[in-house]
């Protein structure tokens, strides 16, 4: 999907800047290129559709809608459909949960998109068929579901909105603004356009430094962690792998096709794949970047709050898999 922003980072970096492949300092480089390459246009394109998205469809209808209906759960479980649906990273699932949060999503099923959108998608349960096969995969698919599914649910109970930063709240008040005038006015399609145009810039302008610091971030741990560092940590006989596993890998930064070979090796080496595949949901749904990235709509409380949620759901998600396996 983003092949064309690869191929950017690697000239750059290989050929104009001419650095070798497998070096610390390259890998970091090509993948902070990558990563902003990447991101910057998901959040441009995310957000400029759901002001267009906003301008048609009021932001009170839509919480309406959600809070009288009774969906008995199941726009959690669609919006980690969703997630599935979605091949994202942690940090590239970031913009589209500002779009979400600017069209008037609950939170809780917000967060249940953004939980599931790295842990599974097209990409990872291809590569995870040919690794470990149809069964593994089928379980691995329903967990990363649920999970999202209960944590968005267990998220939303916690009534959580206050722990936004104002500068989400700032956002969500010019959306409505924007809604008054278009609906007053009736204005058209173009002369939308403007006005709408006019928020994107706004909101790039506050997160942009959030974004390159985040990546800058996961560029380091990318080029400069090494891949068998946190094994030791994983054995078999160690009855607290599985949460040691969760927690070491949130300093790590990698998409779950980049981090499933590795997960092989760990398996192959006789770690449990419960464990395994903690350290696995740990590295693509909890990572350092991805907080830094919600810094600018989360408060710490809320960003440590999400985290302890879902390291939980994890953790039980790993014990469940080593006790079918």
């Amino acid at each position: 999907m983003f092949d064309w922003a690869q191929n950017i980072a690697d000239w750059l970096v290989y050929d104009v800047l001419s650095f070798n492949k497998g070096q610390h300092l390259a890998e970091a480089l090509n993948f902070f290129i990558y990563d902003t390459t990447k991101i910057l246009i998901l959040l441009f394109l995310v957000i400029f559709f759901m002001g267009i998205v906003n301008s048609y469809f009021p932001i009170d209808k839509v919480k309406n809608y959600l809070s009288r209906n009774k969906l008995y759960g199941l726009e959690y479980f669609m919006a980690s459909l969703f997630g599935v649906v979605t091949p994202f990273c942690s940090c590239s699932s970031v913009p589209l949960f500002i779009g979400f949060v600017r069209g008037g999503i609950p939170l809780g099923v917000t967060f249940a998109f953004l939980i599931t959108s790295p842990l599974v998608n097209e990409v990872a349960i291809g590569l995870f068929v040919g690794l470990f096969g149809l069964k593994t995969t089928i379980i691995y698919i329903i967990s990363g579901v649920l999970l999202g599914t209960v944590s968005g649910f267990i998220l939303q109970k916690l009534k959580l909105e206050r722990y936004l930063t104002p500068w989400v709240k700032e956002v969500l008040a010019n959306a409505q603004k924007e809604q008054d005038i278009f609906q007053s006015e009736k204005k058209t399609f173009k002369q939308r356009l403007g006005i709408i145009w006019a928020e994107v810039v706004i909101i790039l302008k506050g997160i942009i430094p959030y974004v390159l610091i985040g990546i800058a971030i996961g560029g380091l741990m990318h080029g400069y962690i090494p891949e068998g560092f946190f094994e030791k940590y994983m054995d078999k006989d160690n009855l607290f792998a599985v949460p040691i596993a969760t927690i070491l890998a949130v300093p790590m930064y990698m998409n779950a096709s980049g981090i499933l070979p590795v997960v092989q090796v760990l398996v192959s080496k006789g770690i449990p794949l419960g464990t395994a595949i903690a350290f696995m949901m740990g590295v693509v749904g909890l990572s350092l970047p991805e907080a830094m990235l919600l810094k600018k709509v989360m408060t710490f409380k809320l960003i440590g709050i999400f985290f302890g949620v879902v390291t939980l759901c994890i953790i039980i998600s790993g014990y469940i898999f080593n006790m079918i396996f």
